[in-house]
Parts: C-alpha cells; sequence; structure tokens
C-alpha cells in the first residue's frame, strides 16, 4: 500500500500507518477490555510491538507490485486522531477473496467508527479490487463483532477453535463470509 492508497467517508480517513501513529497504536492496543477479541494482539502491548507493526506494514506496502495486504490506521478526520486499525489482507486476486479485521480504541467504541470504517473497506475491496468474497470472524463472546457484521452482510459459515494471544485462553471462532453479490443486493 503506497502513501497515497487512502479511504475517506465521511467522519473517518483510512491511510497507512506512519512512525507518528506509534502512541496511538500503543496505547489502543495495549488494553485487554479489547486485545481479548483480537487473535494476533500479545498484552501487554509495547511500543517496540508498534514499531515492529508499523515498520511491517511499511515492508508490505514497498515490496509488492500488486499487494497482499492493506493495513489502515483510521483516524478521525476532524481530529487526524488514530482511533484504530482495519485490515484488507490474504488477498488472493485469482481467486477473488480477501480477509481482514478491524479494532477501535476502547474510548471510541460504540459511535458507529467501526462500522463506518469497515463498510468502507468492504466498498474497496469490492469496488475498487475487485473481490468477489470477504472472509472474517469472530471470536465467541464478542456479540458486538458478529451484530456489525451481520448489519453489513455477512453469514456465518464455520466454527474453528482458536487462541487469543492477549490472554492465551482457547476459544471459538465464528468464521463469516460476505459475497459482493450479497453485498450488491444490500446496495441495491
Amino acid at each position: 500500500m503506497t502513501e497515497s492508497t487512502k479511504i475517506e467517508t465521511s467522519g473517518l480517513t483510512l491511510r497507512a500507518w506512519r512512525e507518528d501513529d506509534i502512541e496511538a497504536l500503543t496505547r489502543g492496543l495495549n488494553d485487554l477490555r479489547l486485545a481479548k477479541w483480537l487473535a494476533f494482539v500479545p498484552h501487554p502491548y509495547s511500543t517496540s510491538d508498534a514499531q515492529n507493526w508499523i515498520r511491517r506494514c511499511q515492508e508490505i506496502s514497498s515490496t509488492t507490485i500488486r499487494p497482499t495486504a492493506y493495513e489502515f490506521a483510521i483516524e478521525l478526520r476532524a481530529e487526524r486522531r488514530v482511533i484504530g486499525g482495519v485490515s484488507l489482507n490474504k488477498i488472493d486476486m485469482e481467486a477473488g477473496t480477501g480477509g481482514g479485521g478491524i479494532w477501535i480504541a476502547s474510548d471510541y467504541q460504540g459511535r458507529g467508527y467501526g462500522r463506518e470504517a469497515f463498510e468502507a473497506k468492504i466498498r474497496f475491496a469490492f469496488c475498487e479490487l475487485g473481490l468477489k468474497k470477504l472472509v472474517n470472524g469472530y471470536f465467541d463472546g464478542n456479540e458486538d463483532s458478529w451484530a456489525m457484521q451481520r448489519k453489513l452482510g455477512y453469514r456465518r459459515v464455520a466454527e474453528v477453535t482458536s487462541r487469543c494471544m492477549a490472554d492465551g485462553r482457547q476459544t471459538i471462532e465464528h468464521v463469516t463470509t460476505l459475497l459482493r453479490s450479497d453485498w450488491d443486493n444490500r446496495e441495491g
């Protein structure tokens, strides 16, 4: 993803992660109330973790002609404040598929930012990249995530055993999918 890959909504900007996002990234993900719903986020989440993540995102964007992942910082447009992250990853252009998740810092949850950002990512995946299917998921008990995905047209398709890195617990991950045809019907 180049610095120019940016998605704007009425209230948010989805953009590449930058070095000056380290503090917001660390603060947002060093919250066990949030991290317990994310598969690959350690707890505690350190400044070093944030630096490594941003470095990884920069490497992904600079090494491929056709990205297999887009990792966006979610920024409030008016305040230019990072409040979360959303990813579109595991992109397989031949199969027309991708995945990815979202997180919103605890102080900003419940205000519709997650849905706004996730919906923008979906629109980008289907309308800009031409993907046909998105795969997502949520840990058992995260009903807010499922409610948002369901409103956007996702369907539960499977359950798998998963482990949360933040607290080490084994849990069920509900696998969800959204087909472009379902999205088009919803949009129409």
